[in-house]
């Protein structure tokens, strides 16, 4: 664990270090755009050599779809509680988002002009679900179950392939999801983008996933709209001297555990005993858990424990660090909520641990990370949207305004702009 203390000599440059993350190293970029490239090229004979080179795995065209039988058969083996569980979640996600849908709306601001909005529904997304050592089934929810929310048609899934976790398709089934891929990885995100002799492509991709990834869905923006380039999972806890050590030393590791050993875990105080007392649990805990290597790696160079002199500064470093999930364990947390100006999202007091928003809070755990919450937001409804603008002028209300389209045309030297008024006004 580093520890800083505002003020100290080297503390700006500390900070400035911290602060400059990346989404992924730059050699994922080269890698992952010699396999995209290698998939438009090739199509489905690609995909399958890398599904086994990466993956481990032989398939051929025809294996690539997970058939309904076989998620069917996922969803009779899964047990009881865990479905409930699913449920849950997926009924608090789908809650949320229904009531966050965007609404067509029209206004009348200067007689004889309408103005307004209309969203439509994206017709076909894609969804990434992570796989590997930690088989996230709970992105499904937030992705599929928010894009089911605002209407898209056609959900399309793609996880790694080999034994598919029981509970991840029996959440896409819950979700909505309506064709589901065993592809991991970049070649799955390109065949998606770019479409295959026998998988049509997508219109947008989201979900998080791993450097390489991540790298593949920025090559591919273009192609394909894309939610976010995220890279690792982060945290940032700010406390105070009422904060419960045990809590914030869980939450801290609950993202350090995720696998990367890039994750961050940021623990912004103005008590120093309190800063102690937090980093002993934390070590304490971490000796509990099963998945001590993965944390070890990120308590090594990614955990940073951060004594400062009042909880205003604690708001302005975290509102310029941007983290992905900011927990707030102060008195009157929500006081300094509102000082906060980036965040992906804010989880405020001692009994609303930031695993509530990666489970079932309601609000998708699809965030910006990296400081990109800067001018990012997470995934939402309108992320599965189309607006287009609407605009109805009558003859009266265009000929008040016939002469600004001209000079504006005169202006940018565009003649023929300026004569679509003109011509209006002179028949």
């Amino acid at each position: 664990m580093i520890k800083l203390t505002y003020g100290q000599a080297d503390f700006n440059e500390a900070i400035a270090a911290l602060f400059n993350r990346a989404a992924f190293p730059p050699e994922a970029e080269k890698s992952a755009a010699a396999i995209i490239a290698d998939v438009r090229a090739r199509g489905n004979e690609a995909v399958s050599e890398y599904a086994e080179k990466f993956d481990r795995t032989k398939l051929s065209a025809k294996d690539f779809k997970v058939t309904i039988e076989q998620i069917e058969e996922a969803a009779n083996v899964l047990p009881k509680e865990d479905k409930a569980a699913i449920e849950m979640a997926f009924n608090n996600i789908s809650d949320f988002a229904v009531a966050t849908l965007p609404k067509n709306w029209t206004s009348s601001p200067r007689e004889g002009v309408v103005i307004g909005e209309k969203y439509t529904p994206m017709d076909r997304v894609g969804v990434y679900i992570p796989g590997g050592t930690a088989p996230l089934v709970s992105t499904v929810i937030h992705t599929a179950g928010i894009a089911k929310a605002a209407g898209v048609k056609e959900i399309v899934a793609i996880t790694p392939p080999g034994n598919i976790p029981p509970a991840t398709l029996y959440a896409m089934k819950v979700a909505g999801v309506t064709e589901v891929y065993r592809l991991g990885g970049v070649y799955g995100v390109a065949a998606l983008a770019l479409g295959t002799q026998t998988i049509k492509k997508v219109e947008k991709i989201v979900g998080p996933g791993n450097a390489y990834v991540t790298a593949a869905k920025k090559l591919l923006y273009g192609e394909v709209a894309i939610d976010l380039v995220a890279g690792p999972s982060e945290i940032l806890v700010i406390a105070d001297e009422t904060a419960n050590a045990e809590f914030v030393a869980a939450d801290l590791i609950s993202q350090a555990e995720h696998g990367s050993g890039f994750e961050q875990a940021v623990l912004i105080c103005n008590c120093k005993e309190k800063i102690a007392e937090i980093e002993e649990a934390v070590i304490r805990q971490r000796n509990t858990r099963k998945r001590q290597e993965t944390i070890d790696k990120v308590l090594e160079k990614g955990v940073f424990l951060i004594e400062v002199p009042d909880l205003e500064t604690a708001c302005v470093l975290a509102s310029n660090y941007a983290p992905e999930h900011l927990e707030i364990q102060t008195k009157e947390p929500e006081k300094y909520a509102q000082m906060i100006t980036a965040a992906g999202a804010i989880f405020l007091g001692p009994w609303t641990p930031e695993s509530l928003g990666d489970f079932c809070a309601g609000p998708s755990h699809v965030l910006p990370t990296a400081s990109s919450a800067k001018s990012f937001n997470g995934l939402e409804t309108r992320s599965f949207m189309r607006r287009t603008s609407i605009v109805q002028y009558t003859k009266e209300a265009m000929m008040k305004e016939v002469e600004t389209i001209e000079r504006f045309g005169n202006m940018e030297q565009l003649d023929g702009h300026g004569f679509a008024g003109t011509v209006r006004r002179n028949g």
